[in-house]
């Protein structure tokens, strides 16, 4: 169904979109989608530095004295 709108059926839906809405209303819209994008991007940073730093926390701390007779 959704293969066949192209680009003059995009063009409507925009069109009709804009006269619903406003442009005002459009444009606050897509800063608050800005927004979330800028915030799911920092979530994902802070959960790679947070893996990377229990992986830190978990390295081998085993004396080397033991390690030998292992």
């Amino acid at each position: 169904m959704l293969n066949n709108i192209g680009l003059p059926g995009l063009l409507l839906i925009a069109v009709v979109v804009l006269v619903l809405f406003g442009r005002g209303k459009i444009s606050s819209l897509m800063g608050e989608v800005g927004k979330g994008i800028t915030a799911f991007k920092k979530g994902v940073d802070d959960g790679k530095q947070e893996i990377e730093e229990s992986i830190e926390a978990a390295r081998d701390v085993t004396p080397e004295e033991e390690k030998d007779k292992a």
